[in-house]
This record gives C-alpha cells, sequence and structure tokens, in this order.
C-alpha cells in the first residue's frame, strides 16, 4: 500500500474520529512495520513482496525526511537532525539488505524506537 493510499484510508473515512498527526504517523510506522516483518518472514516464499515491503517503509522515511528537512517543520533542529540521519540509515541499510542479505532486524527497531518516541516514551535504557 502506497503512502498516498494510506492517507486516503485515514482521512477518507468520514465516521473516523478525528486524530493527531503523531497518533496517524505512529499507525503508519507500525503497519509499515508489521507488513516488514510479515515480509521478511515469507522472503524465501514471497521475495517481490519482501522487496515491496522494503520499498513502503522506504516511502514513509523518504517522506518523514523531506518533512524535517522543510524549514516549515516545528520540530527542534536536533531532532531534525536526529531524524534525517535516520532517514539515510535505512536509505542505505536497505540497499545492504537487497545486495547482501543483510537482516531487516535493524530496520525494525528503529522504526520501533520511533514509535516509542511519537508515544512519548522516550528512550528505553
Amino acid at each position: 500500500m502506497s503512502l498516498m493510499q494510506s492517507a486516503q484510508n485515514i482521512y477518507g473515512r468520514p465516521e473516523a474520529p478525528t486524530r493527531s498527526l503523531r497518533a496517524i504517523e505512529y499507525d503508519l510506522l507500525a503497519k509499515t512495520t508489521q507488513r516488514l516483518q510479515a515480509a521478511a518472514n515469507q522472503k524465501e516464499q514471497d521475495f517481490p513482496a519482501f522487496v515491496a515491503a522494503l520499498n513502503a517503509n522506504s516511502v514513509v522515511w523518504s517522506t518523514l525526511a523531506a518533512d524535517v528537512a522543510s524549514s516549515a517543520n516545528g520540530l527542534p533542529p536536533k531532532l531534525r537532525a536526529q531524524l534525517f540521519y535516520l532517514y539515510e540509515f535505512t536509505a542505505d541499510h536497505t540497499v545492504k539488505i537487497l545486495n547482501k542479505g543483510a537482516s531487516v532486524d535493524v530496520l525494525v527497531d528503529i522504526n520501533t524506537a520511533v514509535m516509542r518516541g511519537l508515544r512519548g516514551e522516550g528512550v528505553q535504557p
């Protein structure tokens, strides 16, 4: 599912309650991460689905990167820089996954950490 389709699913339902942007971002990352984990578990049987899940994760991260790179973004500059670095790392690691068979676990861990931040849980010791 594309980012646009996700947005249409979220915003296109008039019965859906108004939700915060953080909640929407959390849900998008959660769905993308679940899809990535499921596809990784089945990559030997359905490699195209695995590649599609990696691409969906990349789309989410490139969208986040574009947002934090915008001068209109209201996040603190340090957090914006950290999120942009995570985008760069995820892009590089995705290539390693496809070329060298690296694990998706790092991407799942990054997404999960960002989801914790969106929930206000902060950094885990």
